[in-house]
């Protein structure tokens, strides 16, 4: 089997990256796989310095196959960092494994990635491989599908990135005339919909949003964990989307997670009410209101 490339998008946090790369390395499969890093440069002169430690820390990494590094002269943003990057990288080799420099993977994590890429490959169904479970509900089976992208250590094939469409508006108004609001919003447990609209709007610049909804008005399936095999370190603030504790922290599967096919292909009905329960015990008006209270306390007065 033909390991997928990897692909680690950076900014400006080295420790994170450190840490990843470090967590990469323990995987097996590692040495034999091939990495792309997308280095986005600066906004601004304050970030700067900070680019640059990156830089010089990923001219050092070694224990890949082969280590290609892309730097941007300008800001590109995630948004574009990740769409032109994940383009490039699948349509050269067919598919693609992708994370982002806040993340650390169990030591399975390449394992369980390629095996489930190679076991789905001709299935026009499976769009899309999810390794992160921040639910920590014990009731979600091993593996299972579902309609819903996450983008936490995740893979896909140059067959359904071909699905993609980055036009937010195209997509909403698909949403609206199907009536399928409610259900990409897990039945108005978490705002995904006015994530989108937001992302029109201009008021954030997610392409995960818009890989949600291609895949899902296109009715492809996501295989997804139960046993979480990535874990976001990024709700320390450091970051341009992750701040506020640990609401979607993971706790690391540290043995092999065996890939085996399921049949038939169609969305487990009892994972979708796991994560709609999920989110309505975590988004709901008084969660909001305590999590809001504890870091006042905690004299966090961000937003």
């Amino acid at each position: 089997m033909e390991l997928a490339p990897i692909i680690l998008f950076t900014y400006n946090r080295v420790g994170h990256t450190r840490d990843l790369i470090e967590s990469l390395k323990r995987n097996r499969e590692a040495a034999m796989s091939r990495l792309y890093i997308y280095s986005d440069g600066a906004k601004n002169a304050d970030d700067e310095v900070a680019v640059n430690e990156v830089r010089q820390y990923i001219e050092q990494i070694d224990g890949f196959a082969a280590i290609d590094i892309v730097k941007s002269e300008t800001n590109r943003g995630l948004a574009n960092s990740v769409i032109a990057g994940v383009t490039q990288v699948v349509n050269q080799h067919g598919k693609v494994i992708v994370l982002e420099d806040d993340l650390v993977v169990a030591p399975y994590f390449l394992q369980f990635m390629n095996d489930a890429l190679s076991t789905y490959e001709d299935e026009e169904r499976v769009g899309h491989i999810q390794a992160c479970d921040f639910t920590q509900d014990p009731s979600l089976p091993p593996t299972f599908f579902i309609k819903w992208t996450g983008s936490w250590g995740w893979a896909t094939w140059k067959r359904a990135w071909k699905l993609f469409n980055p036009d937010g508006k195209q997509l909403l108004a698909q949403l609206e005339e199907q009536k399928l609001t409610r259900t990409f919003d897990f039945d108005g447990n978490y705002p995904y919909t006015r994530m989108l609209r937001r992302q029109i709007a201009g008021q954030n610049n997610s392409w995960a949003i818009r890989w949600n909804a291609s895949l899902f008005l296109n009715n492809v399936l996501s295989l997804n964990v139960g046993r979480s095999l990535v874990n976001n370190n990024g709700f320390d603030g450091s970051g341009t989307n992750c701040g506020g504790g640990d609401l979607y922290q993971s706790n690391l599967w540290l043995e092999p997670l065996p890939v085996e096919k399921i049949s038939p292909i169609e969305e487990n009905m009892d994972a979708r009410r796991t994560f709609a329960r999920y989110y309505h015990r975590t988004n709901g008006f008084w969660a909001k209101v305590r999590r809001r209270l504890m870091r006042t306390l905690k004299g966090d007065f961000g937003k």
